[in-house]
């Protein structure tokens, strides 16, 4: 339609005025301009409609005007076709335009309704974008509070690091001083002693001086700690360290090597005067009581001393000099110290050589039993007997038990030996019945070590049914000590013993720290004076009054009390005249092997 509307736009009408055909050339800009040009476009064609022409013929007239009438009427009616023509057209284009107006109208609603719908998406949009504007508003808001609280999070988790990384730094520094102190007493062990041990001998060596070293050993701990139990041991062990603590300079050092040992170092000091003072002052302040528990405890304790660079050069080698220093100073007594001789070092490696020998004797049958005779006092018969073990020494001769027993028990030989004793004594006694010997019983002792066996009961019961041995002629001694080292355990033990049959003897009676009333709990049937206390019978002596308490004590407890160790007649007299039940000694006989004891028995019969 737009290209016949071009095409009526290049074809004017022939007698229509230029300015008809200006407006039919322009183009309408919209609905209302283009029904203006068509209200103008109807006017001017009304305007050049030619006027009517009068057919009345003229009356006057040549040929020539009836030519040049009839050219004219010719003439107008090809003007009048023309214009009818051009009406046609006109009206043609009216409608094309009406046709025009229609779509543009049409358009125009078009656009409208576009304008309406993009007006709407735009809206659409605008709420779209305000709802995302309040999403991320929203979003932004629960992020930055998850960011506060993630912040307030991570101050927390800061400070909680902080915290943490202080804990783990304390930790560590309590690890470090626990590594290098003891955990009982709070005092430097082995580790640390080493370090300042070495410390303490090169600055020595720089300035020309001395390190002492005292190796300590608390005499009579272990009684006291299994008679009156752990605790009141820790706290005493407690109570000896702050009183070395309190015995020495700032520059000196006190360790715990473990049980009741202890190590004192001693830097720079000028000779050995110097160190027995030391040594002294810490015998008066170890020796003074404790009051622990309301008990007041008494101790001991022997010192061994070395010396740099005399003794060694190394930390190793003096405080293995010290020790064996303190180990010398037990065996002559206890309660003393003494500093350090090389010729300490040659009895080591003997007491090494005898752990050593001692292994070999049970397989070279090298031990033999010994007996001695225990009578009774208002009859002087010979009652029974006691077992006491000697070793026939390949290169040393005969050794009494006083020369091996205690490296026996530290090199746990005793048990193997114990054994063999308990049970070599019991065939004797067996034989010696079998022949009309009318002894009441065989005493063997019987050491901590043994009595701790598990076993001990059913090897005791194996060896009684093995023999053929009634279990009451069988005494069992036992110390104090180890009658109170582990007062529950010993006390079943015993019980089942009982029950079985076999007798109980406290041997040593006097000399420990056992508890009176533990003592009556025990199943004990004999108490066993110890030879101290009657060596030292005398006219008028203490000990005179002690041996007779301990025999009131023993027949107020009902048990039989042995003296042992009588050595002389006076002895013998006093033990009568208080009325203690049996007794033995050297007085009586000393101990002899089995063979020797047969004559004995039949010459006292």
């Amino acid at each position: 339609m737009m290209k016949k509307i071009r095409d009526q736009r290049t074809k004017p009408p022939p007698d229509l005025s230029s300015s008809s055909l200006v407006h039919n050339n322009q183009k309408p800009a919209s609905d209302k301009s283009v029904s203006a040009k068509v209200k103008k476009s109807t006017s001017q064609q009304k305007i050049i409609r030619p006027k009517k022409i009068s057919r009345t013929p003229k009356l006057v007239g040549d040929n020539n005007d009836a030519a040049e009438h009839q050219a004219l009427t010719t003439e107008k009616r090809e003007q009048t076709a023309d214009l009818r023509e051009h009406s046609a057209d006109a009206r043609e284009l009216v409608a094309d335009r009406r046709e025009l107006v229609a779509d543009r109208r049409e358009e125009s609603i078009q656009l409208k309704d576009q304008l309406v719908h993009r007006r709407e998406k735009v809206v659409s949009s605008r709420e779209k974008t305000f709802e995302e504007a309040d999403e991320m508003k929203a979003a932004l808001e629960s992020h930055m509070e998850k960011l506060l609280q993630a912040n307030e999070q991570l101050v927390i988790t800061t400070l909680k690091s902080q915290s943490l990384a202080d804990e783990v730094m304390l930790a560590k520094n309590r690890m470090s001083h626990m590594a290098h102190h003891d955990f009982l007493t709070d005092l430097p062990n082995r580790m640390l002693l080493h370090e300042r041990l070495s410390q303490s001998m090169a600055v020595a060596q720089r300035h020309g001086k001395r390190v002492a070293l005292l190796f300590l050993d608390l005499d009579r701990f272990k009684t006291i700690n299994d008679s009156l139990g752990h605790a009141v041991g820790d706290n005493l062990l407690q109570q000896v360290a702050e009183r070395l603590r309190s015995s020495i300079r700032a520059t000196d050092t006190v360790s715990r090597q473990g049980g009741d040992e202890f190590v004192v170092l001693i830097s720079e000091i000028d000779d050995e005067q110097a160190v027995s003072i030391f040594a002294d002052k810490i015998c008066k302040s170890i020796t003074d009581p404790y009051l622990i528990a309301e008990h007041e405890v008494y101790i001991g304790v022997t010192i061994g001393i070395s010396l740099f660079p005399d003794d060694g050069e190394d930390a190793e080698t003096l405080i293995r000099n010290a020790d064996v220093a303190m180990y010398d100073a037990k065996n002559g007594g206890r309660g003393r110290y003494h500093f350090f001789k090389k010729e300490m070092n040659y009895r080591v490696i003997e007491r090494q050589r005898i752990e050593g020998d001692l292994q070999r004797a049970l397989k070279n049958d090298e031990f033999e039993l010994y007996y001695q005779a225990q009578v009774d006092l208002h009859t002087s018969d010979i009652i029974g007997v006691e077992a006491l073990i000697r070793w026939h020494h390949p290169s040393r001769g005969l050794l009494d038990p006083v020369a091996f027993l205690s490296i026996a028990e530290e090199c746990g030989a005793i048990v193997p030996i114990g054994r063999w004793v308990l049970q070599q004594a019991c065939l004797q006694l067996k034989s010696w019945l079998d022949i009309g010997r009318n002894f009441q019983s065989i005493s063997v002792n019987i050491s901590a070590m043994e009595l701790e066996k598990e076993d001990f009961f059913t090897y005791a019961s194996q060896v009684l049914t093995s023999v053929g041995l009634a279990p009451h002629y069988l005494e069992l001694e036992l110390t104090e000590t180890v009658l109170m080292k582990n007062t529950e355990a010993t006390m079943a033990m015993l019980e089942q013993l009982k029950a079985l049959g076999v007798r109980v003897a406290i041997d040593d009676f006097g000399t420990g720290y056992s508890s009176l009333s533990y003592l009556k709990q025990f199943p004990v049937d004999t108490l066993k004076i110890d030879q101290s206390f009657v060596a030292g019978i005398k006219p008028d002596a203490d000990n005179n009054i002690i041996v007779d308490a301990v025999i009131g004590l023993g027949k107020n407890l009902k048990h039989t009390v042995v003296a042992e160790g009588v050595e002389t007649r006076a002895q013998l007299d006093f033990l009568i005249a208080h009325h203690c039940a049996v007794a033995q000694g050297y007085f009586i006989n000393k101990p002899m092997h089995a063979a020797n004891f047969d004559s004995f028995f039949e010459n006292r019969a």
